[in-house]
């Protein structure tokens, strides 16, 4: 295992398209596609002496994270140009019929909090830390009175 993943992270390690399909788990065309479309880099080299290196590596599965949170390429499209610019990234306009998961958390009588964590970009362990944070702080400001 170690010498996978030494392989995958050597920065002068060089990798075919078929490598790169295979380390990412994306087809030659979704590869190409995503070239294209201004997300992934160029290969380097020319034709059939091309090949791809770390960035593209990087580039692929930071694509395939957001992807898998269920980011859609339009948004991560957004989400890659806004780093590119080092700007912040603004909401999403919401459409007509965009549906939305929030969470509500009971923290005592007559409180709760309302909290969408894929916007926050919070994790369910983040989300349940933070929640028990609030309950402690809550606790604090009772016990003062």
């Amino acid at each position: 295992m170690l010498s996978y993943i030494s392989f995958i992270m050597n920065e002068t390690q060089t990798y075919s398209i078929d490598e790169l399909c295979a380390l990412v788990g994306f087809s030659p065309r979704t590869i190409r596609f995503y070239i294209q479309q201004g997300l992934v880099e160029k290969p380097r080299g020319l034709k059939r002496g091309s090949y791809y290196d770390l960035l593209h590596l990087t580039q692929l599965l930071e694509i395939k994270r957001w992807q898998d949170a269920g980011l859609s390429l339009d948004r991560i499209r957004q989400l890659l140009r806004h780093a590119e610019e080092g700007s912040f990234v603004p909401d999403t306009p919401k459409a007509p019929g965009h549906i939305e998961v929030w969470s509500h958390i009971h923290l005592g009588h007559g409180l709760e909090l309302a909290i969408n964590p894929l916007d926050a970009g919070l994790s369910p362990e983040q989300v349940s830390h933070l929640a028990s944070q609030v309950i402690q702080y809550i606790e604090q400001i009772k016990k003062k009175e």
